[in-house]
């Protein structure tokens, strides 16, 4: 990747993680540096999501009871540890992509006044 592709990537917020982790999960469990790099491939590599954000988030959505961890074989037969959206998890996803929607077309607005 280039420096100017580098630059142009964006770094996340924690309540923005928040909801692409959850919204990653809602295809099915996997293990952490899966669901890095299934943000960033979504993102067309524009977000990234780094390890020292990325753990500690799951470990809070874990906290909270929005997801489920267990350890298991990865594709490359190394233990990892999958996570798992669990049914709050998923109505905490409806309710904060509702957020994310109202947010965005708020700022929309905002940005497009003449």
């Amino acid at each position: 990747m280039s420096t100017k592709e580098q630059k142009q990537r964006i770094e996340l917020l924690q309540g923005t993680l928040d909801l692409l982790i959850l919204r990653t999960l809602l295809l099915g469990p996997t293990h952490g540096h899966a669901i890095a790099k299934a943000i960033e491939f979504n993102s067309d590599d524009v977000l990234q999501v780094e390890q020292g954000s990325l753990y500690p988030a799951l470990h809070r959505l874990e906290r909270r009871g929005w997801i489920t961890a267990h350890w298991a074989a990865s594709e490359n037969n190394r233990q990892a540890k999958y996570y798992e959206l669990t049914r709050t998890g998923r109505a905490q996803l409806d309710a904060q992509a509702d957020a994310w929607r109202r947010l965005t077309v708020a700022v929309g607005q905002i940005l497009d006044m003449t």
